[in-house]
């Protein structure tokens, strides 16, 4: 595998630059011109291309006065790798990839941006001793189709919904991290009479902001004729430079060593795991899409307008070393929705993969807590 890049590519971005661009929600829309104004060179660029790609994107969050759990990793199996996938459902026509394993009370897992079910790879093994775990790649990531229509965080809701209903068809307990913890939110929220726990990782989505106002206004015809087809030429170009880096096996590498704060589960498995499903003809299109319909354009969904539709119990575990997002919002989750309880990881990002026996643990120990039972078909 190459040897990471040098220092000067290395260097940290600033808090400001973090929040623009590791934010799957913003308050607002980045125009191209903002987006180049930031390049500031192709290490730059090369690392915020993959950062929003590679399935660490998440919304800040912290915790006060919890004691954190430090120990590392050791010894926790792994699921096996297999190069095409597991099973496959067919979706709205597309096919969906999914791990299943287990015997007992449905946990489905969902993963973050750019991720797959393989991110869960130390987790299905250890909760399927005792649960039935589901493990789902969303459209357009993984080794599910790479699709091209109009991502929405509504698109992936219907899906994980629709799986519910016609793979799982009994109560569960949903799981995500980073944009899939959003993801789990809303799909709660959209089948109450199904899904009876929530437990999120480093979730994604930001709270409203009661004091920002729309600037949204009728375009023009010289904006129409004009001036969007540059900007999207403008994108394009950009955007597709960046993806080619992203997709590089030594940027990889890089980008995950910097969000894990103990580095020694970025292997071979987890950078093939992100590197195999950008192979894809349609990739490069769905991260234009991504980038430029989905990520720019979520203001509309707020975790506040989530979290008062949901009825369940909710799990937060956080890693509180996450360098890309700080840890207050787990704090302003646990305030703001009582049914919730916080456990906090000596972890970056993505703890279930960097401390795994310690997020298997405090999920195990929560699931415990909420008296579940399986249904006939489960067992």
């Amino acid at each position: 595998m190459s040897s990471p890049p040098s220092s000067s590519c290395a260097a940290p971005l600033s808090s400001s630059l973090r929040t623009q661009l590791f934010n799957p929600f913003p308050n607002r829309l980045i125009s191209s011109a903002r987006f180049y104004q930031h390049r500031s060179s192709k290490c730059e660029m090369s690392r915020r291309a993959f950062a929003l790609k590679g399935g660490i994107v998440a919304s800040g969050v912290s915790v006060m006065g919890s004691s954190l759990i430090t120990e590392p990793a050791q010894g926790v199996e792994r699921l096996e790798f297999k190069p095409d996938g597991y099973n496959f459902w067919t979706w709205r026509g597309h096919r969906i990839h999914y791990v299943v394993q287990g015997e007992g009370f449905p946990i489905v897992l969902i993963h973050g941006f750019g991720a797959s079910a393989f991110h869960w790879r130390y987790n299905i093994p250890e909760l399927a001793k005792k649960y039935k775990v589901y493990a789902i790649d969303l459209l357009g990531f993984g080794w599910s189709d790479k699709a091209l229509i109009e991502y929405d965080a509504m698109v992936w809701r219907d899906q994980v919904v629709d799986f519910l209903k016609e793979i799982v068809k009994e109560p569960a307990v949903v799981v995500g991290n980073s944009l899939g913890g959003f993801t789990a939110l809303v799909a709660a929220a959209g089948l109450p009479e199904q899904v009876v726990g929530v437990a999120l990782l480093n979730s994604a989505g930001q709270f409203g902001n009661a004091n920002s106002e729309s600037n949204e206004s009728e375009e023009t015809l010289l904006q129409k004729a004009i001036v969007k087809p540059l900007k999207e030429i403008f994108q394009r170009i950009v955007l597709g430079f960046l993806f080619w880096q992203a997709k590089q096996p030594a940027r990889i590498e890089s980008v995950l060593k910097s969000v894990y704060i103990n580095s020694s589960n970025v292997d071979d498995y987890l950078v093939e795991s992100i590197t195999r499903p950008a192979a894809d003809p349609n990739a490069g299109e769905v991260y234009y899409r991504l980038m430029t319909r989905f990520m720019l354009n979520q203001s509309k969904y707020t975790l506040d307008g989530v979290l008062s539709e949901l009825s369940c119990p909710l799990l937060l575990l956080w890693g509180d070393l996450d360098p890309w997002v700080g840890p207050a919002k787990a704090n302003r989750i646990k305030e703001f929705y009582p049914k919730t309880s916080l456990v906090n990881l000596k972890a970056g990002h993505c703890p279930h993969d960097e401390v795994p026996e310690l997020a298997n643990k405090a999920l195990l120990d929560w699931l415990s807590g909420l008296k579940l039972e399986a249904s006939p078909q489960s067992l």
